[in-house]
């Protein structure tokens, strides 16, 4: 994959994880709405390409302005890789060499293999996520599950054992799959399978384009150093 290929898919990707941000809030209070309004319209931009460095600018300044108004990230993870996604694509279009360019670049996909790695490398050494007791609680206690049926998997130890396993021998053991094109593919395709799930179990929705929007660089870096 060429690098302005792995750019032009990264805009795209980032356009519609921020025009659904931006759409949450287009019927909140009014300064939100002063924010967000011309976000949406800007991803729209992006989107198409339209005077893309530019745009990216014009973004980068209304997440600082979105950063103040909610005095930090205050959707945690999701907001963060925004943000570094942003900044890393907006370098690598300003940015005067294909060198410098390209530095930018491979930092957000080295961020994206180091974020799926400590995560899981965080739940692995905590023994209510060994034990699968971390998901039960999740299911039955927390106010994350779209629907009240499913809190009835909490009453099923030994598949969220299973699933907390899986999930972090997968996190853990990302750095592996990029070895090779296939095992990339295979890993990533798997990735954004479990950020469709989240979506749908826990209504963690912002998380599923924001990742997804780091994924060419990776691909793109995976064909960059590997012979």
């Amino acid at each position: 994959m060429t690098l302005d290929l792995a750019l032009r898919l990264t805009e795209i990707l980032l356009a519609l994880a921020f025009m659904q941000q931006s759409a949450e809030h287009l019927a909140g209070l009014r300064d939100e709405q002063v924010i967000y309004g011309p976000r949406l319209i800007m991803s729209g931009f992006l989107l198409f390409g339209i005077a893309t460095p530019w745009v990216l600018l014009g973004l980068l300044g209304l997440g600082l302005l979105i950063l103040q108004r909610f005095q930090g990230p205050y959707n945690g993870g999701s907001d963060k890789m925004s943000l570094l996604v942003l900044c890393c694509l907006t370098a690598a279009r300003w940015l005067p060499s294909e060198q410098w360019q390209e530095y930018a670049f491979a930092y957000l996909a080295g961020q994206l293999v180091i974020c799926y790695f400590i995560s899981g490398q965080v739940k692995i050494v905590n023994p209510e996520w060994r034990s699968g007791r971390a998901l039960q609680d999740v299911f039955r206690f927390s106010a994350y599950p779209v629907s009240e049926d499913l809190r009835g998997l909490a009453d099923r130890p030994r598949l969220l054992w299973f699933m907390g396993w899986a999930v972090m021998l997968f996190e853990v053991l990302f750095p592996l799959a990029l070895f090779s094109r296939e095992t990339l593919v295979l890993a990533l395709f798997t990735a954004a399978l479990f950020h469709l799930a989240n979506a749908c179990l826990f209504g963690l929705n912002r998380f599923f384009w924001i990742w997804l929007a780091a994924y060419p660089s990776l691909v793109w870096l995976q064909d960059r150093v590997v012979l």
